[in-house]
């Protein structure tokens, strides 16, 4: 191997470094978001708090369309009403999570969150046609498995609230699933405008009548949990320049581990033994449902 592709070798190392930090960055931040949601949705209604989110989201996509085009080149899409019902569910995504945080641990959300990537799987598979090999199937038995770990349904510990972390992370493989389909056709700052402007028009309908107003702490929380979504959306954007997202896939799950020490150490809400087992085999399904396979 000559100098000059040890050099490009080394380059592109190091952009993975960077990428995959970048990455780690963006799910603590993302973690230490859902600290600050469980703080407030003790009080304030989560409606109220997914609206002033989304307020601030609309700048992010005005800002993001002036970039590359305008709103108006922007605004036009192949798939219109697939935007609006990717954008509703989005919205709908946010507010079920944090109505889960009102309710349940940060560890024990995220590990039922985290069944998402399989969820997904299984829908890639009806909606979209995509055969699933043997190892995924094994992936969505083991990680279906660590599921009822956590649950333990018929044990006299099972909370009802459990099944909302599930019915977020239903809904944001549904998201995934037409963020696929809908990136073939439409551009991301599209994407973006549609995100940002029917979740706006939707959260706003709902969280005006349900304001109530907050203290000047929460005021504080409330920006801090504004503008650091905008933050750790540029970092995985800035992340996915330096590295493949089959390479930062699997760091994706250390939000998981981010929300399990926050919740220890902010919250003193250790995880129960079978809660770590079952989030354990979820996140080894969800890595080996992502291996690639053998040529």
């Amino acid at each position: 191997m000559d100098s000059k592709s040890t050099t490009a070798n080394l380059a592109d190392a190091g952009q993975a470094r960077l990428g995959i930090a970048l990455c780690l960055l963006s799910m603590f931040i993302f973690a230490c978001q859902d600290g600050i949601t469980k703080v407030l949705v003790r009080h304030l209604p989560v409606a109220e708090l997914v609206m002033v989110r989304y307020w601030v989201f609309v700048l992010f996509a005005l800002v993001v369309c002036r970039s590359q085009g305008g709103v108006r080149q922007a605004s036009r899409s192949a798939n219109p009403w697939l935007q609006v019902i990717r954008s509703l569910l989005g919205v709908a995504e946010i507010a079920i999570f944090g109505l889960a945080l009102r309710y349940l641990g940060l560890a024990e959300t995220h590990a039922l969150y985290a069944v998402f990537p399989l969820m997904a799987l299984g829908l890639a598979r009806v909606f979209l046609g995509e055969r699933l090999v043997g190892r995924q199937w094994l992936a969505a038995a083991v990680g279906f498995g660590g599921t009822l770990l956590i649950l333990r349904p018929g044990m006299g510990v099972f909370q009802p609230a459990a099944l909302i972390p599930l019915a977020a992370a239903l809904t944001f493989a549904f998201f995934n699933i037409l963020s696929r389909r809908i990136s073939q056709t439409d551009s991301f700052a599209t994407t973006t405008l549609y995100m940002a402007v029917v979740g706006a028009v939707v959260v706003t309908a709902v969280g005006v009548p349900a304001w109530v107003t907050p203290t000047p702490r929460e005021a504080v929380l409330m920006a801090i949990l504004s503008v650091t979504g905008v933050l750790a959306q540029l970092l995985l954007i800035q992340a996915l320049k330096y590295a493949q997202a089959s390479t930062l896939q699997p760091f994706n799950y250390s939000l998981l581990a981010f929300a399990m020490l926050i919740g220890l150490f902010v919250f003193g809400e250790a995880p129960t033994a079978w809660t770590l087992t079952g989030a354990l085999l979820i996140l080894l399904a969800g890595l080996y449902s992502i291996k690639p396979s053998r040529s």
